[in-house]
């Protein structure tokens, strides 16, 4: 879990004096991506943020599952878990299959658990610090 940080000691991080090193500020907007790029990484996080998306995402690590399945899995229900699927769809995050009257979905990009795993160590490394 993440540490919250007093306002008090948010403010002692301030400069006293509004001063800035030319060359340190130059290298720092090189290093930033096209604004295209940074707007696609925010939204892929926003679409992570949702803790019954993350759900979705890490019991979809198994294997296909369908909407009924999850939605006995997020304890939600059938129609609140659709939409959440909807959601990871349109983003082409995950996708399904029709099997007679069941709707199937999987993981389209598997390499987001990668992401979502070092963010879960960040989190909890974060909940550690003195």
């Amino acid at each position: 879990m993440m540490e919250r940080v007093a306002e008090a000691d948010l403010r002692a991080g301030d400069c006293e004096v509004f001063t800035f090193d030319v060359d340190r500020v130059e290298r720092a907007r090189q290093a930033l991506w096209a604004d295209s790029e940074l707007e696609a990484v925010a939204d892929l996080l926003k679409l992570a943020g949702s803790p019954a998306r993350l759900r979705i995402l890490l019991s979809l690590a198994i294997g296909e599952l369908c909407v009924c399945d999850l939605a006995q899995v997020l304890g939600l229900s059938v129609s609140a878990t659709s939409n959440q699927l909807q959601t990871l769809r349109r983003a082409g995050l995950i996708k399904f299959r029709k099997s007679g009257k069941l709707a199937f979905y999987s993981l389209r990009r598997p390499e987001l658990l990668e992401l979502v795993t070092q963010a879960r160590a960040m989190a909890t490394a974060a909940g550690e610090r003195p």
